[in-house]
């Protein structure tokens, strides 16, 4: 089979389950898309355990939160939820997704998470980055191999766990939209007038959750001197090709 170049994207974004990016980085990427960038979210499980919903509802909320994010596509790897495994399968779905959109820039879950899924995604993304552009890692897609590829930059959203930040994004002008795209899971989030009370409360099922979303990233954003900011954590130094963006 001959080596094959697939889509070109500007940004991959790596998800545990259908929600977390919505909820993580659901600003940066409307931004992004309102930009003109080409953003794939890329969720790992199907969120079949979750106490609330099912996996067909689960699947619809996420193309509702797609079509309000404004992204290029949605994916889902179909690893097991509540046991996604550090295995050579995982790192190969991973490796030829980074491959077959050829990302810039990778968005994914942190290392350190209140969900054990999130940190092996974490774990699992890193390898697979790693691996991706290694020629003799072959892929196939479509009857051809892809082409190695690694991004340019990997940076992690927070979660529930708190990290130091190596920057903020402001969000403020795109910050409605991503409080309406985690509202895209009705099932999974506090909605008012959407809940009858018959299925179990989750740590993010209550009306509280929301407000501590909200509340973060005010808070963030009065770090910058903005009205609303999402966290990142780069692996590695980040630069600025010059302070004339200031000036």
């Amino acid at each position: 089979m001959d080596l094959v170049s697939q889509e070109i994207i500007d940004v991959l974004v790596i998800a545990a389950h259908p929600d977390d990016a919505e909820l993580s980085c659901g600003g940066t990427i409307a931004q992004l898309t309102a930009a003109g960038k080409k953003v794939v979210i890329a969720d790992c499980t199907r969120g079949e355990l979750g106490s609330r919903g099912t996996i067909e509802l689960r699947a619809l909320e996420a193309q509702k939160a797609s079509a309000i994010l404004g992204v290029t596509n949605r994916i889902n790897l179909e690893m097991e939820d509540g046991n996604i495994l550090r295995s050579q399968e995982n790192t190969r779905k991973i490796i030829t997704t980074i491959r077959r959109f050829r990302p810039t820039i990778i968005l994914f879950n942190p290392p350190h998470e209140r969900h054990p899924d999130h940190e092996h995604v974490h774990q699992l993304v890193r390898m697979a980055v790693f691996q991706s552009g290694l020629i003799k890692i072959q892929t196939p897609w479509n009857g051809q191999f892809l082409e190695p590829h690694r991004p340019e930059k990997m940076f992690c959203y927070m979660q529930t766990y708190e990290f130091s930040p190596s920057f903020y994004v402001d969000i403020s002008d795109v910050f409605a939209q991503k409080m309406d795209s985690i509202r895209a899971y009705s099932s999974q989030v506090f909605v008012e007038g959407e809940h009858d009370g018959s299925e179990p409360q989750t740590f993010i099922s209550k009306p509280a959750f929301m407000e501590m979303i909200e509340a973060r990233a005010r808070y963030f954003g009065s770090l910058i001197g903005v009205d609303y900011a999402e966290a990142f954590l780069s692996l590695e130094p980040v630069g600025l090709p010059s302070l004339s963006h200031w000036l």
